[in-house]
């Protein structure tokens, strides 16, 4: 099929503009985080945003590379959520926006880039995908451990760090205050297996 009259240019441009937006969300996000004293979170949002602007690279080189060279415009129609960026209601969305991605768009993307012949664009789509599904994972666990104040109490004993120093403990909970270098519990580094199961 000729890429310039297909649905799957369409899709990248789409997808290419989603993953930018979610880019600038997560960014805002990890400003909420920082402003609230939650500098971890703050440095999972930057990461996330990273991975989906990582995400719309790729998407614009397989534009390019299919156009073979400049595309002036590709209009797209696209709906974008707006919401304040407060950690207790953007990490529940951001969950949420990124498991319909994983589950009903990128899926829908990559089986029509399949029959439409470009096998390369739908394999992208396809591991995209399961990127954002475990973006969703991580956004909802942290959400639902925020909401319940759980971030710093673990039923059982972990290794809690302290992302500035490396100080480490072992117990239910870590201090308040760092007791080498005095940063405050933000900078805890949340033990893995609370947020990404």
């Amino acid at each position: 099929m000729d890429f310039n009259k297909s649905k799957t240019k369409e899709n990248i441009a789409r997808a290419f503009a989603a993953e930018c937006q979610d880019g600038a969300r997560y960014q805002f996000m990890a400003k909420a985080a920082v402003s609230e004293g939650f500098s971890f979170i703050s440095d999972q949002l930057k990461m996330l945003a990273k991975n989906e602007m990582a995400h719309a690279s790729r998407l614009y080189n397989l534009m390019l590379s299919h156009c073979q060279g400049k595309e002036d415009n590709v209009p797209i129609e696209a709906g974008y959520p707006f919401e304040p960026p407060e950690l207790s209601v953007s990490l529940k969305t951001a969950s949420e926006i990124e498991e319909y991605e994983a589950k009903n768009i990128y899926p829908t993307f990559a089986k029509i880039a399949k029959d439409e012949g470009f096998s390369d664009i739908a394999q992208a789509f396809t591991l995209i995908a399961e990127i954002e599904n475990r973006h969703a994972i991580k956004l909802s666990n942290l959400g639902k451990l925020y909401r319940a104040n759980k971030l710093y109490k673990s039923n059982e004993v972990v290794a809690w760090e302290c992302s500035n120093c490396g100080h480490t403990e072992n117990s239910k909970s870590p201090w308040n205050n760092c007791p080498v270098c005095s940063y405050p519990q933000g900078y805890v580094i949340i033990p893995q297996n609370k947020f990404s199961n």
